[in-house]
Parts: structure tokens; C-alpha cells; sequence
């Protein structure tokens, strides 16, 4: 990957989006149905795109929440919908887009009170609260987020009553149905104006914050972190959890500094990512630059991205904690730590994650839940209680309460922050000294994900990919154990392939927005024995694209 030379320093003004000209391309553009990227597509996690290019516009809106309407009928979804908002500048607008239509539709919504924004993971909390122990008049919900993307985007998302992220055929089903509304100029869609949809008697208010934040004892033990008296920095980077982390530090007695509580859409005091884009990722370490400077003032140090599902930890020790370390320690430490979990109760990760973490889960005597990349996979199995934690490389993940029961099904950037200061406070390590006592154990691998162009053709090929279409029977030389189109946990198509050996592996898939592929590896024998596994595999997909295409 080629680093921008502004990577890690602070967005210049040129850099910053005009908001008046987005707000107004979101309610003046027009979206053509007939162009594929103007269309409404659901990806990993919902629809995304930007007012500019008219991939995310009010029309893509009404079409999509008219969309959410017919399948709730469809299914019988007739409890409350927790309506949720990040601080992207299409959110506010998007929000009261779906608003419109929801009430029209005549559909119970729950508003956040004092019109606070509403985390990920607090949405998926208030569904699974609300449907504890009903049969019938279950609740689903709507986050209107882009997740980290570049303040340009927006981005809409649905969850369904399991609180998770919709699966593959519920999105399908939406995004058919909101095609063919835009198809049809929007016909079929019912709408009524934003203050009588506001005054609707369907519209109520929800405490979201203070019902989310007096529960996470039941989930992290916040007792031994205040005995502890650990130091703790916060920065929100200016997302939904901006007022959430104050009060945590309030509500449990916790010495908690707030950095920032700022708020602006152009996400002007963020420094800017390894492209040069803008880019609220708190994995990055050109993005945590003003996080990483802090780091001594702080035994710990904690960001979220814009709607708190992902999440970056600094130590003293290591400074910012690459994501996969992250799922390590917390691995390692939950299931030797929480005596109730069910001794079923397996670990979850992604077919793109560490192979550090099977590792650790063959030594907890654990069962491995592999599945494609895509946190939805994990839905299910943390509501049921056959997952005690899920997790994936780009900083995502979530666990079930200290007593095994169900927190959140969505990812959760709240409570790894919080776990990581459970495990300093208990232990006397920050968790990049843990996870170096690990590496004594399980080994030290280099992990790495670049990548290579594709065409839309090439990617479409690599998406489908047969095992037999892979030759060779060695990687870096050493003997290739498993070529692989889908996860060994739940056998869905991984949308591209994964071929391991034993002290290494790479797993390439395409990109679901660009023009692109991405090529993930790892090795325990070093950083010389990585590039070989990229170079290699570089080789192997060539060839197969190659031969696909004659």
C-alpha cells in the first residue's frame, strides 16, 4: 500500500467537506436505478455511499426504510423500532428522512431522548432488553451510520430482532424490494411531513444512554477497575459515544478523562489516514496520532470510531494495540476469567482474523467458530449463548454478560475498552504486556493485508473461487493443510479463498466497493516467511484469475 505524505498529520482545510453543498445533494440529486453504483446495495454492513455521487441520497432512504416496512409486515415485526444516529453530517438528514416513513407506515419508533446520538452497539442493547422474555411484539432497529468511513459518506443499516446486523437474505430481500421502489420513481412509498411524523403518536422518546450505561457492570467488572484506581483517556473521535463516556465515568466512580467532546462533521481535528483520507478508524495509527501522543498521561487509553462499534486500545507498554493482539488478550483472558460462561460457549472469530486466536482456543480446550468476514455471522450464536465472544481483525467485537447471558449480538467499541482496564486492574499488565507473555507461549506471527487490482470481472471470478482452481500443493514451502471457499465454523462461502499451512496462511477476497482485491497473511516464521506466503499468493490468484478469464 502506498502511505499519502500527509498520513498522520492533521486534515488541512482543503481537505474538509462543504456541508451545505452534502446536506444539499442529498435532497436534490436524483440516484439513476439504471447506473450500478447509484443503485441500493448492501454490503457487510448495510448501505453506504455519499450525497456527491449520488449513492446515498433521500431517494436511497425512503426507498430503503419503505423497503424495511414491507419485510416487517412480512415477518410479523410489529414491537417498537429503536431508531439510532451517528454524528456524520448525511445521518441527521437520512434520520429524518426514515422518520417520515416510518411513521406514515404507522410504525412504533423509539427516538433517542434530547435528540442524543446513538451508538451501534446501544441500538443493538435496547433491542435485545426490550425483547427479553416476549414471544410476540418483538422490536428491531435502524442505525443511520456509515460506521468509520470519511465524513462524505453515509450509511443506513438495519437490525433485525436477534439485535445483530441483518443477514445476507433478510438485505437481499431489503435491497430488492428498495430497487424496484426506485425503479418505479419512489410509487409504493408512504411518506408524511418530519413535525407530524415527530408529533406522531407512534413517535416516542427512549433514554437510551443512562439504561445502557447502568448495566455494563453485568458485563464488565467496573468494581475491580475502580479499586484500582487506574487512569483511563477517552477520545470519541467525535462520534455517537461523545456524551456516553463522561457519564460511564460518572455513573461506576471511575477516573475517566474525557480528551475531547467536540462534534463537527467535518471531522476537522482528526489526523488523516494512510491514504489521506479522513477516516475515523481507531485501529489506524495515522488516524489515533493524537491519541499515541498521549499515551504516557494515561495508564490506559481508549477511542471508538463514529458509532462506537469498533474500538483502539494505547498502552504504555506498545503503544496502540493492533487489532488482532486485542482479540487475543481478550480471548485468553474472558474464558480463564468468567467462571458462569457455559463451558459450551465457543469462541468466534473471522476466516481473516490471527491464527494466534486458535491457538489460544485449542489451549482453553475451547471450541473455534470460524465464519466469513462479516459480524452478522456471530448473531446468532451470541444470542443463544453458543458464543461467549465474537470477533474480527478490523477491530470489532463483543461478549456476553459475567453470568453468560446475551449483552449485545452487534459489535460493542464500549466494553473491550473497559475489559482492557478489567485485565490491568486484575492482573498489573496493560494488555500489550499480556499479549507478549502470549507470544512466549503461542509464537510471535507478522500479520499483514495489501492490496492488488482486480477488475469487476476478475473480482466476480474470485468471489466464487473452486479450490481445484489452486495447483500447487506448497505455500512458502511448507505443505498447504487446507484450501478453503468457505469457513470451517458455519460452511457459508467466505467470497473468496483461504489456504493455510502450518506456521502460516493468506486468505484472499475482493473488494465489495472498489476495483480491487485484498490479500490478508500471516506467518509465525517471521516477517522474510510473510512476503513470500503475499508473493505467492499474488501468484496463485493471478494464475486462477488468469485462467478464468481465457
Amino acid at each position: 500500500m502506498k502511505i499519502s505524505p500527509l498520513a498522520g498529520k492533521l486534515a488541512t482545510p482543503e481537505m474538509l467537506i462543504d456541508v451545505a453543498k452534502l446536506v444539499t445533494a442529498y435532497y436534490t440529486d436524483t440516484p439513476d436505478p439504471a447506473i450500478p453504483a447509484q443503485r441500493v446495495a448492501f454490503g457487510t454492513s448495510g448501505h453506504r455511499g455519499s450525497a456527491f455521487n449520488r449513492s446515498f441520497n433521500e431517494d436511497h432512504i425512503l426507498a430503503i426504510t419503505q423497503a424495511i416496512c414491507f419485510y416487517r409486515k412480512e415477518q410479523g415485526t410489529d414491537g417498537p423500532l429503536f431508531l439510532g444516529i451517528d454524528t456524520h453530517a448525511l445521518s441527521f438528514p437520512a434520520y429524518a428522512t426514515a422518520l417520515e416513513v416510518l411513521a406514515a407506515n404507522g410504525v412504533e419508533v423509539m427516538l433517542a431522548e434530547g435528540d442524543e446520538y446513538t451508538p451501534t452497539p446501544v441500538v443493538s442493547y435496547a433491542i435485545l432488553t426490550y425483547n427479553r422474555g416476549r414471544k410476540s411484539g418483538l422490536a428491531d432497529g435502524i442505525v443511520v451510520t456509515p460506521s468509520h468511513n470519511p465524513p462524505q459518506d453515509g450509511g443506513f443499516k438495519y437490525n433485525p430482532t436477534n439485535g445483530g446486523p441483518a443477514d445476507t437474505n433478510v438485505t437481499g430481500c431489503i435491497e430488492k424490494k428498495a430497487n424496484e421502489l426506485l425503479e418505479s420513481h419512489l410509487d409504493g412509498v408512504k411518506r408524511i411531513p418530519s413535525t407530524k411524523a415527530l408529533n406522531a403518536s407512534t413517535t416516542h422518546r427512549h433514554d437510551y444512554l443512562h439504561a445502557y450505561i447502568a448495566d455494563l457492570g453485568s458485563v464488565v467488572d467496573l468494581e475491580v477497575i475502580r479499586g484500582a484506581k487506574l487512569s483511563l483517556g477517552v477520545d470519541p473521535l467525535g462520534g455517537a459515544g461523545v456524551h456516553y463516556w463522561g457519564r460511564i465515568g460518572e455513573h461506576h466512580g471511575l477516573n475517566l478523562t474525557v480528551i475531547s467532546e467536540v462534534v463537527d462533521p467535518t471531522f476537522r481535528f482528526m489526523t488523516v489516514d494512510w491514504d489521506g483520507q479522513i477516516r475515523m478508524d481507531p485501529s489506524s495509527v495515522y488516524a489515533m496520532q493524537r491519541l499515541i501522543g498521549m499515551k504516557d498521561r494515561f495508564d490506559l487509553s481508549f477511542a471508538c470510531d463514529t458509532d462506537h462499534d469498533r474500538h483502539g486500545i494505547v498502552t504504555k507498554s506498545s503503544g496502540l494495540l493492533p487489532p488482532n493482539h486485542d482479540l487475543c488478550v481478550a480471548v485468553s483472558y474472558l474464558f480463564q476469567n468468567r467462571p458462569k460462561w457455559p463451558k459450551a460457549a465457543a469462541v468466534g472469530k473471522t476466516v481473516v482474523s490471527s491464527q494466534m486466536i486458535d491457538r489460544i482456543t485449542a489451549k482453553l480446550g475451547r471450541k473455534l467458530f470460524e465464519v466469513p468476514v462479516g459480524f452478522k455471522w456471530f448473531a446468532d450464536g451470541l444470542f443463544d449463548g453458543s458464543l461467549g465472544f465474537g470477533g474480527e481483525e478490523s477491530a470489532g467485537s463483543t461478549f456476553v454478560r459475567r453470568d453468560g447471558s446475551v449483552w449485545t449480538t452487534d459489535k460493542d467499541g464500549f466494553i473491550p475498552c473497559l475489559l482492557a482496564a478489567e485485565m490491568m486492574a486484575r492482573t498489573g499488565n496493560d494488555p500489550g504486556a499480556i499479549y507478549l507473555q502470549l507470544t512466549h507461549e503461542f509464537g510471535d506471527p507478522v500479520y499483514e493485508r495489501v492490496e492488488a487490482s482486480a477488475t469487476p470481472k476478475e473480482k466476480e471470478s474470485l468471489a466464487n473461487f473452486s479450490p481445484k482452481q489452486v495447483k500447487l500443493t506448497e505455500l512458502a514451502s511448507e505443505k498447504i493443510q487446507a484450501i478453503l471457499t468457505h469457513a470451517p465454523g458455519n460452511n457459508a462461502p467466505i467470497g473468496g479463498l483461504k489456504a493455510v499451512t502450518e506456521n502460516g496462511w493468506f486468505a484472499a477476497r475482493p473488494s465489495g466497493t472498489e476495483d480491487i482485491y485484498k490479500i490478508y497473511a500471516e506467518s509465525f516464521l517471521g516477517v522474510e516467511h510473510l512476503r513470500r506466503i503475499q508473493t505467492e499468493a499474488q501468484m496463485i490468484v493471478s494464475t486462477a484469475l488468469a485462467a478464468t478469464s481465457q
